[in-house]
């Protein structure tokens, strides 16, 4: 990034070009309310942004404070570089990216009325009315109070009363909700969990794990119903899981792993006050957990640049008994 230029503000709309915000962006009186902010290209701010809309034109952009808007976060369809929100965003109403050729990085959670997201990754969780993500990660979880899309996605888990699936999807933990049942299509839709596989091999480029590697499950046979009561009021849910066969399995090998230590990383990243490793990698060097390397990595899992071998899950009594002799 070129040499950045400080800035004052007044009551106008502020435009970045190339300029580095020293503090943060926040209305210091009424009038300052509805200004809205949009980085134009090559802006660092180190504090947190309050806008009545905040606009992202073009990279490289970061910003390494909280942003909040009353209206919208918006990431032009268009944009290329960099564009990085170190802590959580949130909107009143939307928060939308459709950037395809854009390294979009949203290391913290996002609350909004509505989440639209493409080629994007998010270190959090997702808190929103309704979220449609398209080739995306999300460390944490995707919880909708209404509705949520994914397609050829990968996230942590899911809660959503309706749930749309399309393409290869991916969870990270063993389990996802729903009230009514996934719809989707078959021929053209997989769900995999990657409870089981070793991501920590995986990020050094290492031989994984024996017995490791991504379980395909199934929306129909792997679906668990739940009924809920509280006072006279009945709610089914529908839980996706492969937690019996993680159960069984954590017994033997879980903890050579190191998934928990990868994904608290993603989630944490930020706020880590050291830059910690998984030991030494493929070349020999260090595999760090930096954000733009976790980045790279998860990105490269879903887009499956990374093959994970695929196991079926099953186990039996018998040889889980002779493991815990």
């Amino acid at each position: 990034m070129k040499e950045l230029k400080d800035i004052s503000f007044d009551r106008d709309n502020i435009i970045l070009n190339g300029h580095l915000v020293k503090g943060a962006i926040l209305p210091k009186n009424v009038g300052e309310l509805d200004r809205d902010v949009k980085i134009q290209q090559d802006t660092v701010i180190e504090g947190a942004v309050y806008g009545h809309r905040i606009e992202v034109e073009n990279g490289d952009a970061v910003i390494k404070g909280a942003a909040f808007a009353q209206q919208e976060i918006y990431i032009n369809s268009g944009a290329k570089g960099v564009v990085k929100f170190e802590k959580s965003i949130g909107a009143v109403d939307t928060v939308v990216s459709h950037a395809r050729e854009c390294k979009v990085m949203m290391l913290s959670d996002i609350n909004a009325r509505e989440v639209r997201l493409t080629n994007a990754f998010v270190g959090g969780s997702i808190f929103a009315d309704e979220i449609t993500l398209v080739n995306c990660v999300v460390v944490g979880g995707a919880f909708a109070n209404k509705a949520l899309e994914l397609k050829s996605c990968i996230v942590g888990t899911f809660n959503a009363p309706s749930v749309t699936m399309e393409g290869d999807n991916g969870l990270l933990l063993p389990s996802a909700f729903s009230l009514e049942p996934v719809k989707y299509n078959p021929a053209v839709t997989t769900l995999s969990n990657y409870a089981l596989a070793d991501l920590g091999a995986l990020y050094r480029g290492t031989e994984p794990t024996e017995n490791t590697g991504k379980i395909r499950m199934s929306l129909d046979s792997d679906e668990v119903k739940s009924t809920l009561t509280d006072e006279g009021r009945q709610v089914s849910v529908r839980n996706y899981t492969v937690i019996g066969k993680v159960l069984a399995t954590d017994l033997i090998h879980w903890d050579k792993m190191q998934n928990h230590f990868l994904l608290t990383a993603a989630s944490l990243n930020t706020q880590l006050l050291s830059t910690y490793d998984l030991g030494v990698d493929a070349t020999g060097k260090n595999a760090e957990l930096t954000p733009e390397r976790i980045y790279d990595f998860f990105m490269d899992l879903m887009l499956g640049k990374i093959q994970v071998n695929e196991i079926d899950g099953s186990f039996s009594i018998d040889s889980l008994s002779d493991n815990l002799k």
